[in-house]
């Protein structure tokens, strides 16, 4: 890629180009939009150029618009098309052209500006009233803006006013409805795995001011490269990105070997329901063509194998240069096919000698050999082929004479591709790809929609039964819609042929006689086995039915070994699968034709079962545990103990994949079970009560889980002992329910209990023994202990790296904690280590779609945000959503979390539209998934209350806390810190509502809630001193308000230090009261240390858009304003202004606000200067006066 020519907004405005060097590309914005008049050029921005004229043009406002949303984003640097290329420079411009799709790509973020689409300046952010303009903008009607939307992973959506539309994630159904862009396009999926058909259909309705850009627009699309030669027309630059396209595909000399495809030659399939995740991993394995690439798709007869294949080629026909279908049924047939090969490279080079010289009906050997030589030919490298029907294939246990040695077809060179179609799982020329049923109803009733004409048959019950009795086989599927076509159309015979010689029939007939023909036994084994209904067989089992008059079933049962050879048969055309489990090897060995043999489940399912959970695979987990599940009960009975752990297994599943009322289901089943079987006080009936427990704080019912746990406590107490380990896992448990509770010290006495039980049992390295210490860490941080929090993880993270090592996931979780408790103590550095370490090892560990690792991803978000880096927050937020949708599905809690995480960040950029949007999501999948009273509800219910208030829905505010508040002191109590701090919160709307009186009996129940349960010297507890002293400022009790405020300031500066931003928040909130009590040195010493502070915590750049710092600068006008500093109050209200403007929007209250300050500024500036010469007293008079005239213009224009 070259070098790229970036913008660099400057803090104090200024806007200049940057050229980095080689390697050193800082990160950077970029814009996309559609071209106006008076754009600037290159030529506009140079050094020495008159500025004042490039200003005034149109398009300055498109890069002033880039710049400043990338100081939003905390983004210096920016790229816009129009100034950051020189078009008069043919070189430099060819390039560019070249190189723009990897510079979008490579973008931070992309801007897409929409000139054409008004978004009204009303507080409510209605998308109808923008909508259908974004629908029909032109943007999408340009050529340039396709790859511009393709490339970049984050693009925002802005319009013609500033305002963020959405981005194109949230806008993702508007976009493809509008482009015809598939969705995983949109999403950042590889575009080679997209045909070249469909890639060149995106851009089949946009047009381009100059013809030839049709074409080079392109070039990244199809990630080739070419030389401008404008001046060419349309359709020969079309010609030459074609053939560049080709070669990139195909080769620099693919029209020597070019053949066009020729389906007359390939099996009938046009039926054919996408297996996209095969169709993929076949691209996938194919796509390399440095060398030979081979995949064999091997199952059972009637799989769609062959359909597949044909998909396949039809798909990415464009990435080869020819394609020929190859009959591997027998000798004869692969023979006459590569005649048939030799008969089609003729058609297109009847001039190629080394085939044109065969006599294509005396010797097919020479014929093969001819063949196999052109396809060896060095540059003849980008060919496939298709060897179908491979069921026969020549192995050393196969004594079939007319079995086929595949070797002696494939060329010997080391380039093509080879797909070998076949229901052998013996042949291993290539990668294997296992071709199984249908796993989805609805692809099976697409089959039988398709073939029998029949619409609107997924609605209809009967269609789905049948589709289910067929069991995902396609082509019983396809012969069931045949034959429901045939009694439409009352046609004499039903049609049954999927394509030549493959009747339903037929397809298992043939692999039955090869089966016959190698081993008898091994067919009347499956005979006899059609009639166990999938049931399991194994050898004891026929060994004990030694009597029987059978011959065969005599010979079968001589030996094992016997036994073996008749299975493995079988297991060989993937009839029937082997289970493997370790108890089977070393015992009877069970086979099966689609279930498990009952034997062994615990090992084999449970064990699956349990290792996918812990991979984070929660459906495949399932599975094993369901058919672990039906297996018990169909063999032991409902309410056998095997049969009751595998049911709180299950619970235990369905609780990680967040089905809460299905565990709640399963644990009671398996807990009256156990009652009824074994006692209430037997201790595997205690684990349940336990698990239900933990359950019942997952769904909020916290009195119903302490019910839980005290039972089991009490009954492990008597039964094991109050000593022991599984005593003492319920008083750590007891603990956790405390401190969710509120209880501290309830909390802290069960840990201490645990924890002292633990090093008498273990010994103080045990990992149980950490663990507590771990929880006691979780505790002291809830605490605001946060120095004897440190000292707990940092002792259990030095015991787990002993015991576990570093890269142990429970060492990983310590590690994380720290990282939060470091981000609470303001040592955000501390914490990005942590959490980066934590990050590494759990995608080492764990993979990088685990939930682990994604919680850690989700966490980190949270600290960039912190930290002002809003744009790397958003990155990780969208990182781990995207992961817990596909792991967890989008209504888990876990997935929740981060859409409530995301709402929290929009809101903090100031998109509070965006904001609001998940916000809503995540109330709605928590009322859906936990209920409305769930504490995790009543978080997002408060949540929402302070973005109302942020958007001025202060009655909509009001409302939600009220809920919270209500739902709080229903599920937690009165003086629980969660039902506190929505006291606190409502404390705050009335203050912003004016009623004070209300306001003062908030904060005053909060505070004396906050110092009863966490202690006075608690975070929390300074928080509502802090806004406590801000209301006293308010109600002018000025005195007070000093003393609450100088005790908040004090509390932080000893907790998080003098540097840490809520300590800066308190400064400039004395700052406030000094200027109140007309301490204007003391106020700006206040002011200065606060902005100072700011600046060094987030940095300059961020601190132009960071709230808390604005904040600051808007008083610093004031203050400056007062005591006749008037340049300066000019400066700091312009500074505020463009930084409101930039995060909430030029409409915005704060906005309104600074705009009349400078009003007043200058209409006193004003006054001031006509009325000089009447000014000849002192300076002091002057600057009485000035002041005076000030105030009374501030008062008419309400200026405090």
């Amino acid at each position: 890629m070259s070098l790229i020519r970036l913008l660099q907004r400057k803090p104090n405005g200024e806007i200049v180009f940057h050229e980095p060097t080689s390697g050193n590309v800082p990160a950077y914005a970029i814009l996309s939009h559609t071209w106006g008049k008076e754009e600037v050029v290159y030529q506009d921005i140079q050094v020495g150029v008159d500025m004042s004229k490039t200003v005034n043009k149109a398009g300055w406002r498109k890069i002033q618009f880039c710049g400043k949303q990338a100081a939003v984003d905390g983004l210096e640097y920016f790229w816009v098309d129009t100034c950051c290329i020189d078009k008069k420079n043919a070189v430099e411009l060819g390039t560019a052209i070249n190189s723009m799709f990897r510079w979008y790509q490579n973008a931070t973020r992309c801007y897409v500006y929409l000139s054409d689409v008004s978004k009204p300046d009303t507080r409510v952010d209605d998308q109808r009233a923008w909508e259908e303009a974004f629908r029909n903008s032109r943007w999408f009607t340009r050529g340039w803006t396709l790859q511009e939307l393709i490339a970049p992973r984050l693009v925002d959506f802005f319009s013609s006013e500033g305002g963020r539309l959405g981005s194109k994630l949230s806008l993702e159904s508007q976009i493809y409805e509008v482009t015809g862009i598939a969705n995983k396009a949109l999403r950042g999926d590889a575009l080679s795995n997209f045909s070249i058909k469909e890639r060149r259909s995106w851009a089949e309705r946009r047009n381009t001011t100059i013809e030839e850009d049709a074409a080079y627009c392109l070039i990244g699309i199809f990630d080739v490269s070419m030389v401008l030669n404008y001046g060419e027309r349309r359709d020969q630059a079309f010609r030459r990105l074609e053939d560049e396209i080709h070669r990139l595909y195909m080769g620099v000399d693919f029209e020597q070997f070019a053949v066009e495809l020729n389906l007359a030659s390939f099996p009938e399939a046009t039926q054919f329901v996408a297996r996209e995740k095969e169709l993929s991993k076949i691209h996938e394995l194919l796509q390399d063509h440095s060398s030979r690439s081979c995949v064999i798709l091997h199952g059972l007869g009637g799989m769609g194998k062959t359909q597949l294949a044909i998909t396949y080629a039809r798909r990415h026909k464009e990435k080869y240069t020819a394609i020929f279908w190859l009959n591997a049924n027998d000798e004869d047939s692969l023979k006459l096919s590569f005649r048939d090969v030799v008969q089609q490279v003729l058609r297109y080079h009847p001039s190629t000698s080394v085939l044109s010289s065969v006599d294509q009906d005396k010797d097919l050997d020479q014929v093969v050999s001819a063949v196999k030589a052109w396809l060896e030919f060095p540059r003849n490298s980008n060919w496939l082929l298709i060897y179908d029907n491979f069921d026969n294939p020549k192995t050393s246990g196969n004594p079939d004479s007319s079995a086929v040695d595949i070797r002696q077809f494939l060329p010997r060179s080391d380039h093509g591709s080879v797909i070998i179609t076949t229901r052998s799982s013996q042949v291993r020329q290539g990668e294997r790809i296992h071709i199984q049923k249908l796993s989805d109803v609805r692809e099976g009733l697409e089959i039988v929609s398709n073939i029998s004409g029949r619409k609107g048959i997924e609605k209809d019950p009967n269609a789905i039964a049948l589709v289910k009795e067929l069991d995902g086989l396609p082509l019983a599927l396809s012969t069931a819609g045949a034959y429901l076509e045939h009694l439409k159309l009352q046609t004499t015979s039903p049609l049954l042929d999927s394509y030549e010689d493959r009747k339903l029939h037929t397809t298992w007939q043939i692999t039955f006689d090869r089966i016959q023909q190698q081993n008898p036994a091994s067919a009347k084994l499956l005979k006899l086995w059609a009639y166990f209904d999938r049931q399991d067989l194994w050898f004891d089992l026929f060994r004990h039915a030694n009597s029987v008059d059978d011959e065969w079933i005599q010979k079968l049962t001589k030996d094992e070994l016997n036994f073996n050879e008749a299975i493995t048969l079988l297991c060989t055309f993937g009839l029937v699968d082997p289970d493997r489990s370790p108890q089977q090897q070393v015992g009877a060995r069970g086979y099966m034709d689609d279930k498990l043999d009952i034997k062994g489940l615990d090992w084999a399912f449970h064990n699956l079962g349990d290792l996918f959970t812990n991979q984070g695979k929660l459906a495949e987990a399932e599975k094993m545990y369901v058919r672990a599940l039906q297996g018990c009960e169909e063999v032991l009975g409902p309410d056998h103990t095997s049969t009751l752990d595998t049911v709180n297994n299950l619970g235990l599943l369905y609780v990680d994949q967040g089905k809460l009322a299905e565990a709640e289901k399963m644990y009671l089943r398996a807990l009256q079970g156990k009652e009824e079987v074994l006692g209430p006080d037997h201790t595997s009936t205690l684990f349940t009560v336990n698990n239900l427990g933990l359950l019942y704080v997952d769904q909020g019912k916290l009195a119903e889980a302490e019910m839980m746990y005290v039972r089991a406590l009490q009954g492990k107490e008597e039964a094991l002992g109050p000593d022991h380990t599984s005593t003492l896992n319920t008083i750590h448990n007891l603990g956790n329910l405390y401190r969710d509770q509120g209880k501290l010290a309830k909390a802290e006495k069960m840990y201490v209990r645990a924890l002292q039980g633990y090093k008498k049992a273990l010994g103080p390295d045990h990992i149980s023994t950490l663990d507590t210490v771990h929880s006691l860490g979780i505790l002291y941080a809830n605490q605001g202990k946060l120095a004897e929090a440190e000292k707990m993880y940092v002792r259990a993270l030095q015991g787990k790296e002993e015991a576990l090592g570093p890269d142990h996931t429970s060492t990983l979780d310590t590690v994380h904690n720290l990282g939060t408790l470091y981000s609470d103590q303001g040592k955000l550095a501390e914490a990005e280590a942590m959490y980066l370490r934590a990050l590494r090892g759990c995608e080492k560990a764990l993979g990088p779609d685990h939930t682990s690792t994604l919680l850690t991803v989700n966490n980190l978000g949270t600290l960039y945000k912190d930290q002002g880096k809003l744009a790397e927050a958003e990155k990780m937020y969208l990182r781990a959503l995207q992961g817990k949708e596909e792991a967890l599905g989008p209504d888990h809690t876990s997935t929740l979390d981060t859409v409530h995480n995301l709402g929290t960040l929009y809101s903090d950029q100031g998109k509070l539209a965006e904001a609001e949007a998940m916000y809503l999501r995540a109330l709605r999948g928590c009322e859906k998934a936990l209920g409305p009273d769930h504490t995790s509800t009543l978080l997002t219910v408060n949540n929402l209350g302070l973005l109302y208030v942020d958007q001025g829905k202060l009655v909509e505010a009001e409302k939600m806390y009220v809920r919270a508040l209500q739902g709080y002191k229903e599920a937690l109590g009165p003086d629980h810190t969660s039902t506190l701090n929505t006291v606190h919160n409502l404390g705050e709307l009335y203050s912003n509502q004016g009623k004070l009186v209300e306001a003062e009996a908030m904060f005053t129940r909060a505070l004396q809630g906050f110092e009863e349960a966490l202690g006075p010297n608690h975070t929390s507890t300074f928080y509502t001193v802090c806004h406590l002293g801000n209301l006293y400022r308010l109600q002018h009790q000025l005195a007070k308000a000093e003393i609450m405020i100088r005790r908040a300031m004090k509390g932080f500066e000893d907790t998080f230090g003098p540097k840490h931003t809520s300590t800066l928040l308190t400064i400039y909130n004395l700052g406030m009261l000094y200027a109140d009590q007309g301490k204007l040195a003391k106020a700006e010493a206040m002011y200065e240390r606060a902005l100072q502070g700011y600046e060094d915590a987030v940095s300059l750049e961020l601190a132009l858009s960071y709230l808390p710092a604005l904040n600051t600068v808007f008083a610093f006008g004031d203050l400056y304003s007062q005591t006749d500093r008037i340049n300066m109050a000019r400066a700091m209200y312009n500074r505020a202004l463009s930084g409101y403007a930039t995060v909430q929007g030029p409409s915005s209250k704060r906005c309104k606000q600074l705009e009349d300050r400078l009003q007043a500024l200058q209409a006193a500036s004003a006054e001031s200067k006509v009325g000089q010469d009447e000014f000849t007293k002192s300076g002091a008079a002057k600057s009485r006066s000035f002041k005076q005239k000030l105030r009374q213009l501030g008062s008419r224009l309400n200026i405090r």
